[in-house]
């Protein structure tokens, strides 16, 4: 059976047309704000029609909580690998690697959830709750790289990974790059050592 977004012959492969709506409003959404950008901007961008659009995407909320749950896959793909690695450092480098890299990318404005997050000030909304799944999956496995490596209070160190991790994210954005990917990484490495030290 067809998901909601599946194209309407009963195919579970996106359309072609569902894909340029989403890789558009990925990046105007990022760029400029997710509210400053209308569907009808994202239509002519796009070049969509409107009736493809609202056969994809019920409204615009839809196509933000596509964009999100895009976002969140990238993620997940690029550190769940890890997961299986039987190197016991291997999920925490892979985390401290996929923020470290997106800091230093070429257009980065901080990290896409926040600053949804801050568009939507409503903690109810289904936007705040796809942003707050992505984030409660990042602490949850941050813990676990943390007790991978024998650290003395994983929970305590994935809290303040995330801390550590929210900062360099708007440090980078706002102030040099490489200064707030060097600082994340020296954050993470005193968590360890503190770890040692109260073990």
């Amino acid at each position: 059976m067809a998901t909601r977004e599946a194209v309407s012959t009963g195919s579970t492969r996106p359309s072609k047309a569902r894909e340029r709506l989403l890789r558009t409003a990925t990046a105007l959404f990022y760029t400029e704000g997710i509210h400053e950008v209308g569907v009808d901007r994202i239509l002519g961008e796009a070049e969509v029609t409107r009736s493809t659009f609202y056969r994809h995407f019920p409204g615009k909320e839809d196509l933000v909580l596509s964009y999100l749950r895009s976002l969140d896959s990238t993620v997940r793909a690029n550190v769940e690998p890890a997961v299986f690695d039987p190197d016991p450092r291997a999920l925490l480098e892979a985390l401290i690697g996929e923020h470290s890299e997106r800091i230093c990318e070429p257009g980065f404005r901080g990290c896409a959830f926040i600053n949804a997050a801050a568009e939507y000030p409503d903690q109810g909304s289904p936007v705040r709750q796809a942003i707050e799944e992505h984030r409660t999956w990042m602490l949850g496995l941050a813990v676990e790289a943390f007790r991978r490596i024998g650290h003395s209070a994983p929970d305590r160190a994935g809290r303040r990974f995330m801390l550590l991790r929210d900062g360099a994210m708007i440090s980078g954005y706002l102030n040099d790059p490489e200064t707030a990917r060097a600082t994340l990484r020296e954050g993470v490495d005193d968590l360890l050592t503190d770890g040692r030290s109260s073990s």
